[in-house]
């Protein structure tokens, strides 16, 4: 009975703690204050700018929110494939002389409008400085162009060339090795047909040009440049407009060599040089076709480099379309022989020697 009633106490009195543990950590405290807060400033309005640039950055972010949404919700997409390796570029061949002419530097001609270069008789650009020339070459091809062809390859140099287009169905082979020396080809006429000439009409005079460009651009399966001389330098206002309409441009002289009048190789380096002299700088008119002047270009190359000469290669920025009407004139009438489809060591090789 005793320890039933003592067991009944402890009961009681642990009941007791316990409430009184409980309300002691329940109830608020008196020390412990409420926490002080302090009125906001008014927002100041923002400016105009700003609201725009609120408003940009808003709509620019939730039109990438609604792409990463759409991108999340497609399938995976797969990892970006590696970037395709830049083509090779073929390096240029060394040239085997270290002492050659070479080339100082290339100019790429824009002809919109058929500008006019060298100073005999177009004034307008005078892009050479003190020292520079050009090697131009007209009324080729013939069997003295390859001598003069090795001669710029000797000295790594290259030179701008005006053939004649009844000279391009003679020897359209040796055109071809102008082009594939990488020199620049324009045209000179068909016939080399003189175009000031009161004989001739303005339709026989723009047949004469554009045969020309078709004859080059049948032999040597591409177009040529855009690049035009005049046979004796002789233009008329509607020659010269018409070159202009087909945004072709015309070549003059600044240094005529006279070669087709020489009598030696040293008359035509005579001439060079002490017109240069003169000049101090200019596009050199010459003409492969003159035996004189391939047996002397390479004394003349050697005397332009001592003389502390250099040479301007000029090419195009855009190739000529040929007139197609033009193009069968000169396949149906003329019968001029196109580029061979596969290069000769293709068609006949040597098998015993």
């Amino acid at each position: 009975m005793r320890s039933a009633l003592g067991l009944m106490l402890a009961s009681v009195v642990a009941a007791i703690v316990i409430a009184g543990v409980w309300f002691w950590t329940s109830s608020p405290r008196a020390d412990a204050a409420p926490p002080q807060t302090t009125a906001a400033a008014k927002a100041e309005p923002l400016p105009a700018a700003a609201k725009q640039a609120a408003r940009d950055d808003v709509e620019t972010t939730a039109a990438l929110s609604k792409r990463a949404d759409a991108t999340q919700a497609a399938a995976p997409a797969a990892a970006p494939a590696p970037a395709p390796m830049p083509a090779p570029v073929a390096a240029a061949p060394k040239c085997a002389n270290p002492d050659a002419l070479g080339i100082s530097r290339t100019v790429v001609v824009d002809t919109n409008g058929g500008p006019g270069f060298g100073f005999l008789q177009y004034k307008q650009y005078d892009f050479l400085t003190d020292k520079e020339v050009v090697l131009t070459f007209d009324d080729g091809p013939w069997p003295t162009t390859p001598a003069v062809l090795k001669a710029l390859a000797d000295e790594c140099t290259k030179a701008v060339f005006f053939p004649i287009g009844l000279h391009t169905t003679y020897h359209p082979d040796i055109l071809r090795q102008v082009a594939a020396a990488g020199h620049t080809i324009g045209a000179h006429t068909w016939s080399h047909a003189h175009l000031a000439s009161k004989k001739l009409t303005e339709q026989q005079a723009k047949d004469e040009i554009e045969k020309g460009f078709s004859a080059v651009k049948l032999a040597l399966g591409a177009n040529p440049a855009p690049f035009f001389r005049f046979p004796a330098l002789a233009h008329t206002p509607a020659t010269t407009a018409y070159l202009g309409t087909r945004n072709i441009a015309m070549f003059s002289v600044d240094v005529d060599s006279n070669d087709f009048k020489s009598k030696s190789s040293d008359e035509v380096i005579n001439n060079v040089m002490t017109k240069l002299d003169k000049e101090h700088k200019g596009i050199i008119l010459m003409h492969d076709l003159q035996k004189h002047t391939a047996q002397a270009l390479p004394t003349l190359l050697r005397k332009l480099k001592a003389g502390g000469y250099k040479v301007v290669w000029m090419k195009a920025k855009t190739q000529l379309e040929t007139l197609p009407e033009y193009d069968a004139m000169m396949v149906k009438n003329e019968k001029v022989p196109t580029a061979a489809s596969r290069p000769v060591g293709n068609v006949v090789q040597t098998v015993n020697e």
